[in-house]
């Protein structure tokens, strides 16, 4: 496959959503390109803009949050394997204002807690503070949701 080839078959690939460099890197070592081709590629996508790690994390961070419901912790874990950097990382947190978030959580915090059929109430704690932590949500605010959710019984 030529460069030309390449780069346009990118260029697709990048305008149909968001791409970090990783997906982008991966994609071409599928390819078969070499490693001068992946670096013309990279840097003429970056030049064209189709290739951004900022808007890529921002993007990450608003949709795992409004769809998938993640806390920030898993948000901020998820691109550290992406490699993002540290600035886009705190950009992208930016991207979630403090009122949605608390209003996310509060909601999913409700729902699991009336889905929980748990006689055992330490279990039932034990289970409610696991899925919400898996979901990347503060210890603080899981663990004062808990005690809150006890107390309304």
């Amino acid at each position: 496959m030529t460069i030309k080839e390449a780069l346009q078959k990118l260029e697709h690939f990048c305008a149909y959503q968001e791409r970090c460099h990783d997906e982008v890197v991966t994609k071409l070592y599928s390819l078969k390109m070499s490693l001068d081709e992946i670096d013309i590629i990279i840097v003429k996508l970056i030049e064209d803009n189709f290739l951004n790690e900022t808007r890529f994390a921002c993007s990450f961070a608003r949709g795992k949050h409004r769809i998938k419901h993640w806390g920030k912790i898993r948000i901020i874990n998820e691109l550290k394997i992406r490699h993002i950097s540290a600035a886009n990382i705190n950009l992208a947190l930016k991207e979630i204002p403090p009122d949605e978030y608390r209003t996310t959580f509060d909601q999913l915090s409700q729902r699991c807690w009336e889905n929980l059929i748990e006689q055992n109430p330490l279990k039932k704690r034990k289970k409610f503070c696991d899925y919400l932590l898996r979901r990347g949500y503060e210890n603080s605010m899981v663990y004062e949701k808990v005690k809150e959710l006890e107390l309304s019984k």
